[in-house]
């Protein structure tokens, strides 16, 4: 069969026979999705764009005996019947109650729930887990960006200007990632938190499920291969290139300055032989290391940048480059890098207005639905118009116990039912709600 694009075929098989194990007089049945560990807190977002991928189209009739075909020559019995009765309903008969998109929310509390709302679809909740789940994944790179913002923005209070934290953290994560699905929701993710980015698929998905306008922003860069093909003898060639399309006043050029030596690059060719072609342009000169340690080597580039450029002291008492800046993209894999980063540059007394950051696999793929312990769980079910409380309790994994019962007394907005969305965000609503976030942990700490 041709895989269709419906909910039909996108699930894990063992589900598929879920609808036959379930206890006879099943009337409803109710899941919720949280945390389990990994972080005192994660910054939800990205159930919108599930939904919207996976709730608004239903299989046909003919879909429906194609997949019938299908699982049973996968080897399972499949619920004919009632998706043949889901497809001639023409809606997933459902509730689904969740947190406002871009909020915190403390690990081992309760995100996401999902109820079935006529009785004849009582299996369909525990069918959508193996998608709805994924929920894991913007929400995971939405967290692990806010928790570079946290540290960066730590530092710009302390040494320099907090407004220019939206360009601080820039996405380089597009090659890196395992697909463009990936590619879509996990830059989407980011942008909650920042504006900076190369990986486009983000910014596209941004304004298919939150209807943003742009949402990211990149500038002209250079790569190795444009500077390399110069060759080694016409380096100072290729940078003054660089200068010569891009550089204008106002604007931000970054180039990648290892090809060789960039210690050698930055004294002799940056310095010297184009520093006034720099300074008359009036744009900020952005160099890029990719190589060596990154703590050091940004250390090492804001010195001689210094010496080339010389600085100004801010109010706060720290260098800010005239005309330069540093942004370290090699080796970033989580807070810590950059927090080691800006406290050793801090400490010889450099702004952290010094500094961006750029990070590609460490942010878009180097995470798990571990990373926080996601799981989706039943709750409770209802026989014969009782709601009964179901939960597990394995003896040697306690982290693993299940929550039992219904949440009505939980603050959650219902986004969708039976076909509509009750609640959509804007993607600026979002990001409001991601700063206010921002503001609270540091209000609270």
């Amino acid at each position: 069969m041709n895989r269709n694009n419906t909910l039909i075929t996108q699930t894990d098989s063992y589900k598929v026979s879920h609808w036959l194990q379930f206890p006879s007089g099943m009337e409803g049945s109710y899941y919720y999705i949280e945390a389990r560990g990994g972080a005192d807190n994660v910054l939800f977002f990205g159930l919108q764009a599930l939904l919207k991928k996976i709730l608004t189209q239903l299989p046909t009739k003919e879909e429906v005996y194609e997949a019938e075909k299908f699982w049973n020559a996968h080897g399972l019995p499949f619920n004919t019947q009632g998706w043949l009765e889901l497809s001639r309903l023409g809606y997933y008969p459902l509730e689904i109650k969740a947190v406002e998109e871009g909020k915190l929310v403390k690990t081992k509390q309760v995100q996401v729930t999902i109820e079935s709302t006529d009785e004849r679809f009582a299996w369909l909740p525990g069918w959508l887990e193996t998608r709805l789940l994924q929920l894991w994944y913007p929400t995971t790179v939405c967290t692990k960006s806010f928790e570079m913002k946290k540290v960066i923005m730590k530092y710009l209070k302390k040494t320099g200007t907090p407004e220019d934290i939206l360009f601080k953290l820039h996405d380089f994560g597009y090659r890196g990632v395992s697909s463009e699905e990936s590619a879509e929701i996990g830059a989407m993710a980011h942008l909650v938190n920042f504006i900076g980015t190369d990986t486009v698929a983000g910014i596209f998905a941004a304004m298919e499920y939150y209807k943003a306008a742009m949402a990211g922003f990149s500038i002209p860069a250079a790569e190795h291969s444009t500077m390399t093909s110069w060759g080694r003898e016409n380096e100072s060639l290729a940078y003054k290139n660089m200068l010569d399309q891009f550089a204008t006043p106002g604007s931000i050029v970054a180039v990648v300055s290892d090809s060789y030596n960039i210690y050698e690059a930055i004294k002799n060719i940056w310095g010297k032989e184009l520093k006034q072609q720099v300074i008359d342009s009036g744009a900020t000169i952005v160099i890029r290391p990719d190589s060596g340690d990154p703590m050091f080597m940004v250390k090492s580039c804001l010195e001689l940048l210094d010496e080339a450029f010389g600085h100004t002291v801010n109010a706060k008492g720290y260098k800010v480059l005239n005309n330069v800046r540093v942004i370290q993209g090699d080796g970033i894999s989580g807070p810590d890098d950059v927090e080691s980063i800006l406290q050793y540059s801090t400490h010889f007394g450099y702004s952290a207005d010094n500094v961006a950051f750029g990070m590609g696999g460490g942010l878009l793929q180097q995470v798990n639905r571990d990373t926080y312990k996601y799981a989706m769980k039943m709750s409770a079910i209802n026989i014969e118009g009782e709601w009964r409380d179901v939960f597990k309790q394995p003896v040697d994994c306690l982290w693993k116990v299940s929550k039992k019962g219904r949440f009505d007394y939980l603050n959650l907005d219902t986004v969708w039912r039976n076909g509509n969305f009750e609640k959509e965000y804007t993607f600026d609503e979002v990001r409001d709600n991601a700063i206010r976030s921002l503001m609270d942990e540091e209000y609270n700490n």
